[in-house]
């Protein structure tokens, strides 16, 4: 019997070049699209063959484990976003 569960991913879209490219820290997992929904709809399924993949191969929680994810009243949880900011930085460059 097939059993489902369902979680809250932090998910970061953003343009590159003229793909829209969907991104979970959480799975450290992306894929990309035409459009903002494309690139939505993409991340559903590329989320659901990531879990399929995890699940044929028997390594769930220890994949999970070291993405950081913790074991919670039975079931995992994925790593909680404290922030999502821009952070100015110097970048080094070659003389």
């Amino acid at each position: 019997m097939k059993t489902n569960f369902s979680c809250s991913l932090p998910v970061t879209i953003f343009r590159e070049g003229k793909a829209f490219v969907a991104y979970t820290p959480a799975l450290d997992l992306s894929t990309a699209g035409k459009t903002e929904a494309q690139a939505r709809r993409m991340f559903v399924e590329a989320v659901e063959l990531f879990f399929e993949e995890l699940i044929e191969m028997g390594t769930v929680e220890s994949a999970l484990k070291e993405l950081g994810w913790t074991k919670t009243k039975g079931s995992m949880q994925p790593p909680k976003v404290v922030t999502h900011s821009l952070m100015k930085v110097r970048i080094p460059t070659a003389a």
